[in-house]
């Protein structure tokens, strides 16, 4: 074993979010108990894939599109893509397990069978996706990591957008919203880096949710406290 391998294989991975929150209600607990196991896409953590097989999409959606949420916070956004497309299936990764419990609440009302759920690290999601298999993926509202000596923790660096670029059909596209600034400025620095091009032409293609869009309760917190959201939209070449 060397210093950047845990016992399992996996890298060592370092995780700066939360993975839980404040206490559970008795309704939550109950979906996690009831509910997560039969979501899951397959085999994702290392120490019950050690050998990094890929995880069998044909077997979870058929033939059809696979999406990608990375970090779905309470699911609102995932659940409504899937309720409104219901011919894709939808992945969503999100480590902080009180977002994953109001998740699991929000498929059970909407009745979604589209959805599979990982509970952890989108890295390790990436480690078992076929290449070129994704077909649209969604990065909303992501940790941003304010200061200069965290920027390194956020999502748009090369450790997680050289992976995202490789599981992405040709011609898949990548949303990202996020309403600050400099995390604006550092999605258009790198994401571009890793063979996807930014769909603008005009002011508003940012300034303007997508068509459909829902907002999140992230995006209402922006709105309260004077924040302006961006909404990029990337191609895969």
């Amino acid at each position: 074993m060397t210093d950047s391998q845990h016992p399992s294989g996996a890298p060592w991975r370092n995780f700066y979010g939360r993975f839980k929150g404040k206490g559970l209600r008795k309704s939550q607990e109950a979906y996690l108990d009831e509910d997560l196991a039969a979501l899951s896409p397959g085999a994702v953590g290392w120490d019950e894939n050690p050998d990094r097989t890929n995880i069998d999409l044909q077997a979870l959606f058929g033939g059809r599109d696979v999406w990608l949420e990375i970090g779905f916070g309470g699911g609102e956004h995932m659940v409504h893509q899937a309720v409104s497309n219901p011919d894709v299936g939808i992945i969503g990764c999100e480590p902080y397990i009180n977002g994953v419990a109001m998740l699991l609440g929000k498929i059970r009302e909407a009745k979604a069978d589209n959805i599979r759920v990982h509970p952890g690290d989108a890295r390790d999601m990436f480690d078992v996706l076929p290449d070129q298999s994704i077909s649209r993926a969604f990065l909303l509202y992501p940790d941003p990591w304010p200061k200069k000596r965290h920027h390194r923790r956020r999502f748009v660096t090369p450790e997680h957008l050289a992976p995202l670029s490789r599981v992405l059909k040709p011609g898949a596209i990548f949303r990202v919203a996020t309403d600050i600034p400099d995390y604006v400025r550092q999605t258009l620095e790198q994401v571009p880096r890793h063979g996807l091009e930014w769909l603008a032409e005009r002011p508003a293609d940012w300034r303007e949710p997508w068509d459909d869009w829902i907002s999140t309760r992230y995006e209402q917190k922006a709105f309260r406290e004077g924040r302006t959201p961006h909404y990029l939209t990337f191609r895969k070449r």
